[in-house]
């Protein structure tokens, strides 16, 4: 169980403290045993299949999942120990500090990740997913169906600071900088 503490400086005026549990719904085997070399984003790891065992009080949770392209998987960074407020990204040419909220940093605050990945299969409580950039032996907290007519943005986007093109962003490959150990 991952227990998430909310800061009172984050909180509105009444600074009260909360504390939200989570539960593991599963755990993600990736061919990742590694922070460093990974794909940061999973435009860079396009090709690489991994699977989820959902636990099996969870796997009937699974059902009718397989009729969609691509789902969310939101997931604990398990490696990290101290969050960090400013970071300097893997796709920032310009090496600058950024604060963490602009970036993908897994060193957030709450340390909660968010990836979009191809759904290949569901057989039981086994989930096949294809464009992982996710250390192998993390805990997945939950899965959402990714759906074109809610999900897709229409009209102008922005990416702020972040101006490396697609090709660059598949290329990009994880280095020491978020390593704690």
């Amino acid at each position: 169980m991952v227990r998430l503490k909310r800061a009172a400086a984050m909180e509105p005026a009444r600074h009260t403290d909360m504390t939200f549990e989570f539960k593991q719904i599963g755990t993600i085997r990736s061919p990742f045993c590694d922070l460093v070399d990974m794909p940061v984003q999973p435009k860079g790891a396009k090709d690489i299949h991994a699977t989820i065992e959902i636990n099996e009080e969870y796997a009937a949770g699974l059902k009718d999942l397989d009729g969609f392209s691509h789902v969310y998987l939101i997931y604990y960074f398990h490696k990290v120990k101290e969050p960090k407020l400013s970071v300097v990204p893997f796709n920032d040419r310009t090496h600058t500090p950024r604060g963490v909220f602009s970036t993908r940093t897994p060193m957030h605050p709450n340390s909660i990740g968010l990836s979009v990945v191809e759904l290949v299969g569901v057989e039981g409580n086994i989930v096949t997913i294809k464009g992982v950039d996710i250390l192998d032996g993390t805990p997945l907290l939950d899965i959402k169906p990714y759906i074109e007519n809610f999900d897709r943005v229409e009209g102008e986007t922005r990416s702020g600071w972040m101006t490396a093109t697609p090709h660059e962003v598949g290329k990009c490959r994880s280095d020491e900088r978020f390593v704690q150990v």
